[in-house]
């Protein structure tokens, strides 16, 4: 592999009473010397942050990753500070959703479609979630946690396939400019 990624798609469970909650998305995803993704590990749980946080961190070591991306619209600084509690000095970086799930998950079916993202293994439960994203959205039954960390990595590989938000720029107007002599409009 050039490069390995573990994403983290928290959600707000814990360690106990946490049937009604969302699974943490963990996925372990790396980039080939053919160019390719292979998706290497699935590890989600429902858990508290300091069972998920050591499954991430181990799921980093195991696979000598050389990233953690977390999610932080759910928690803020939460997911770095997991992490970085359960492994100290963790390469992390944050990512912020700013488009729905179905819309960030479309420019890699693409590459699904290439026969450019492989998985090493069967991931029933991820494979499910993939195939349940449609043009009108995700339609499956509970939130896509499995799906979404494997969205982040993918995007953290292939960083040309999404774009940034857009940034709106403002005219500048110059009121106070100096009157030039010979300038137009002079």
């Amino acid at each position: 592999m050039v490069r390995v990624v573990v994403g983290v798609d928290p959600s707000g469970s814990g360690d106990a009473d946490n049937a009604d909650n969302d699974a943490i998305g963990i996925s372990v995803g790396g980039i080939g010397t053919d160019g390719n993704a292979y998706l290497l590990a699935d590890y989600t749980v429902k858990a508290g942050p300091a069972t998920w946080g050591k499954i991430a961190t181990d799921a980093f070591d195991r696979h000598a990753a050389d990233l953690v991306v977390g999610e932080i619209n759910y928690g803020g600084a939460m997911v770095q500070h997991v992490i970085q509690t359960a492994r100290p000095r963790t390469p992390y970086k944050q990512v912020t959703a700013t488009r729905g799930k179905a819309v960030r998950a479309e420019p890699f079916s693409a590459l699904y479609e290439q026969g450019k993202v492989r998985h090493v293994g069967v991931f029933h439960d991820l494979e499910d979630e993939l195939t349940a994203f449609s043009t009108s959205g995700f339609t499956g039954e509970n939130s896509p946690n499995r799906a979404d960390a494997w969205i982040w990595v993918l995007t953290e590989l292939f960083p040309g396939l999404t774009r940034a938000p857009k940034q709106t720029m403002k005219p500048k107007l110059h009121l106070n400019a100096p009157v030039v002599d010979g300038a137009w409009m002079n």
